[in-house]
């Protein structure tokens, strides 16, 4: 026998999906990286940190600050004022997301470059005070860093040396961290006087997003720390930084008594808050002494600015722009907080693992099952694996990429959907031919799954049984146009057998306006009482509503019988080879069928017996009785099911007098027949009563 074209395919064609999907996962390309991005970002807008105020402070020079005192850059004196106030106040550091890199504008010495003034006057400016050497000054008395720009052009210069040691515990990973060319640092009089320097710079994602800080940078051939990390050192009077690093690269950065998980580039993801007021005291308030003395005191103080005209504005993953300094100011309080937000070393693996593997499955699923229980199960494991993405971002704060695998997952679900084509339109032709044989969708799906069944016999089985008939359509035969009559028929017909299907029940016959359904058959179902039951309301409001609207149209359409019934019976294949008929055999078929005879006489529209209200326990129903049924030895307990809503208590309370032989059952059924005069059931019970009997026992003397 020749290698068909299908089985050459599913030999060669998944592995080379697989290469190429495995391959996409290790080089990461920019589309890649984007959905990842894109998929943090999301958990982090459905579970952003919640605010916690762990001693972090952002002065901000913010709009009105500018109103109030001018616009930037304000005098150096000023802002030495500013660090003045801040080291009073017990700020434990105080770090500038400003740059200080040109002289004061406003000193004398710059304004007599630009005045021309008398001799006198000029030997007078010369001896006041350098707004820059008050701005040294007041840094020498406190712990304080100034802010340092890396950049990639030819502007910048070695950074300010470090007023640290760095220890490196493992092999030199530095050339993992990020590299810039030079650095643009404050005045030299200003740096030397700072108790630390480090870089403002944020290094965004390719959609302009920061998602993470790096806590130390390479600057040309130098070491250079972020401006949060110094920070945090200076408050912790750390003369040390200890980077930890290993085969992948760094892992963590030690700074006091805090060890920094990070990345093997170096840098720390942020987990971001909403907008919080509290982390914020504008920089005019802390100037005119307004400003709380215990928002300031033992916190790390951050100086930046929120002006737009200032242009120092970050897109934030939550979806907003926030200031630069709110950034810094945000991964600091998860230190201090202790709340990481980390992208384990071992993720890549563990995706790549579910990428193989779950590829894989579901090619092998999408290969052997159904569609639907295929795509249920693709499905079912795509959800999983992004669920519990989300669990480990939820509870243990990982960052996890489920969207890679999914899309390896589902394109192989979409190949083995693909190479499956050329079998299914065989299988296709021969439902076609099963179909000429059978009625019921289900009846087809099940055959598919088990053609050895395409036989004559039966099997003993439980199922439950629907019988309907529609009242007085031999008249409307007659009164009105046969072709009219019929195509009513067949709409009212079509509708009530979509019903039956919707619930998966199995047409067993259609004998001219009556219909017989059967559940639990071909394919058992434990619940088929209450699938029948559900069925047979759902058929009587259609009914009812069917026959309102054609009475509506003056066309005399009848109401709808129907009866329930469930036990064991023969189901199987009968007749011959030419055909076969799909049926159930035994006594609770013909049951079914005598209880929807009984609502002509209880004048009720549903009877269900007792054995479907017994697997119904939480339906609603009225009792009727024990019914024993004309040619029947064993009587039967009958109910009419009430469809959505309340027990009929008053009901139910005058059949327990009637059951009980009681005297007041009669003045009870009479005060609710007055009532309800066309309650069927009712007016069944009262005349009985009239009639001189008692008890819950019917006997009925014909069918």
């Amino acid at each position: 026998m020749p290698v068909s074209w299908s089985s050459v395919a599913r030999a060669t064609i998944f592995p080379l999906f697989l290469l190429v999907a495995c391959g996409a996962l290790l080089l990461d390309p920019l589309p890649l990286q984007t959905l990842r991005n894109t998929m943090f970002d999301q958990y982090q807008r459905w579970q952003p940190r919640a605010y916690r105020d762990v001693g972090v402070r952002i002065v901000d020079i913010d709009d009105e600050s500018l109103r109030r005192l001018g616009q930037w850059p304000w005098p150096r004196s000023q802002v030495a004022q500013l660090v003045e106030k801040l080291q009073a106040a017990g700020a434990a550091s105080v770090a500038f997301d400003v740059l200080f890199s040109e002289p004061d504008r406003t000193a004398p010495q710059a304004l007599l470059k630009h005045w021309i003034v008398a001799p006198d006057m000029a030997a007078r400016l010369a001896a006041l005070d350098d707004p820059d050497g008050l701005l040294a000054a007041a840094l020498r008395d406190g712990r304080t860093v100034l802010g340092v720009a890396a950049v990639n052009d030819g502007s910048g210069q070695r950074p300010p040396a470090p007023h640290f040691g760095l220890v490196t515990r493992g092999p030199d990973a530095s050339a993992r961290l990020p590299a810039f060319n030079a650095a643009i640092g404050a005045l030299a009089p200003l740096s030397a006087a700072a108790a630390g320097n480090g870089a403002m710079t944020f290094i965004p994602n390719a959609d302009g997003i920061v998602r993470r800080v790096p806590l130390m940078l390479r600057a040309g051939d130098a070491m250079l720390p972020s401006l949060a990390a110094e920070a945090l050192r200076v408050a912790e009077a750390a003369r040390t930084v200890v980077m930890h690093t290993g085969d992948d690269g760094i892992a963590a950065f030690g700074i006091g008594r805090h060890t920094l998980p990070v990345t093997a580039a170096g840098e720390f993801w942020v987990h971001f808050t909403r907008a919080a007021s509290e982390r914020t005291v504008p920089a005019w308030r802390v100037l005119d002494g307004s400003a709380p003395a215990a928002a300031i005191d033992k916190a790390i103080v951050l100086v930046g600015t929120s002006a737009q005209g200032l242009q120092d504005l970050r897109f934030s993953p939550l979806g907003g722009i926030i200031p630069g300094v709110e950034v810094h100011a945000q991964a600091l309080e998860q230190v201090l907080a202790r709340s990481w937000l980390q992208r384990p070393a071992w993720a890549g693996a563990a995706e790549a693992l579910a990428l193989v593997a779950g590829s894989l499955l579901l090619y092998l699923l999408a290969l052997h099952s159904g569609a639907l229980p295929a795509a249920l199960a693709a499905l079912a494991m795509l959800a999983a694996l992004n669920w519990g993405a989300w669990q480990a971002y939820a509870s243990g704060r990982l960052l996890l990429d489920a969207a890679t695998p999914s899309i390896g997952m589902a394109g192989a679900f979409v190949l083995a959907s693909l190479l499956r084509h050329r079998a299914s339109e065989r299988r296709q032709r021969w439902v076609r031919q099963a179909f000429a044989r059978y009625v019921s969708p289900n009846l087809v799906a099940h055959l598919v799954d088990h053609p050895q069944q395409l036989q004559l016999g039966g099997r003993r089985q439980d199922c439950s049984f629907i019988f309907t008939d529609l009242e007085g359509f031999t008249g409307l035969m007659e009164s009105r146009d046969p072709e009219q009559a019929v195509s009513l028929l067949n709409d009212y017909l079509e509708q009530l057998i979509r019903i039956a299907f919707e619930h998966d029940g199995t047409l067993d016959r259609i004998v001219g306006d009556a219909i017989a359904i059967m559940f639990s058959a071909p394919v058992p179902q434990p619940d088929h009482p209450a699938r029948a039951l559900a069925c047979a309301l759902a058929m009587h409001r259609f009914a009812e509503d069917y026959a309102a609207t054609q009475q509506a149209r003056g066309i005399p359409f009848g109401r709808t019988r129907i009866g329930v019934h469930c036990g064991e019976v023969v189901v199987g294949n009968f007749g011959g080879a030419a055909i076969f008929d799909y049926r159930a055999l035994g006594d609770p078929v013909n049951t079914a069928a005598r209880l929807e005879t009984l609502n002509r006489h209880l004048g009720t529209r549903i009877c269900v017996s007792g054995a479907i209200r017994a697997a119904c326990p939480d339906a609603v129903m009225r009792p009727v009785g024990d019914v024993l049924l004309k040619g029947k030895r064993q009587p039967l307990a009958v109910f009419e099911p009430l469809g959505v809503g309340s027990a009929d208590l008053a009901y139910e309370a005058a059949h327990a007098l009637l059951a009980a032989g009681d005297v007041d059952a009669l003045p009870a059924f009479e005060r609710l027949h007055a009532e309800r005069p066309d309650d069927g059931l009712v007016g069944f019970q009262l005349r009985r009563l009239q009639h001189g009997e008692t008890g819950d026992m019917v006997v009925m003397s014909d069918k």
